[in-house]
């Protein structure tokens, strides 16, 4: 059973995408009014109201890369928030095919996108920390929080 359900308390979601070894990144503006500035972030955002995780995460995908996924095609995992204890964060898994990637349209947040080895996001030293360990939890099918719905 899950200790965060998909209530009103959660923060936000995040999407952690896949093909071919690599994962959907973008590098985080260089403000020092963010959490993380100049970071390797992972598509996603903060929930706006009466969002379910799964809009959250499919919302900020479309406004941050132009891109839209089926939500059949991800999995939902949920974790203790990093940036707001005692709340909920999301994190959405699933594979991003070829023509999705060649139909991105960075938007104007951040300052460049790529698709990143896994291993070199979790070796870098300017990824978003807590990120490392939510890859590797839902990588290694160890999570941290049983199954969910979103």
């Amino acid at each position: 059973m899950n200790d965060a359900a998909p209530g009103l308390d959660f923060i936000g979601t995040k999407l952690l995408l896949t093909h071919d070894g690599a994962l959907l990144t973008c590098l985080r503006d260089d403000f020092d009014h963010i959490p993380f500035p100049a970071h390797w972030d992972l598509p996603g955002g903060g929930r706006e109201a009466g969002e379910t995780p799964m809009q959250c995460g499919l919302r900020e995908l479309a406004e941050e890369f132009g891109i839209e996924l089926p939500p059949e095609r991800l999995t939902a995992r949920a974790f203790p928030s990093a940036q707001s204890p005692g709340r909920t964060a999301w994190l959405l898994h699933g594979t991003i095919l070829a023509q999705e990637i060649a139909a991105i349209r960075f938007g104007d947040e951040g300052q460049e996108w790529r698709m990143m080895p896994v291993a070199g996001f979790l070796a870098h030293p300017r990824a978003v920390p807590h990120f490392k360990n939510w890859i590797n939890a839902v990588l290694s099918n160890n999570y941290q929080i049983g199954d969910t719905q979103p």
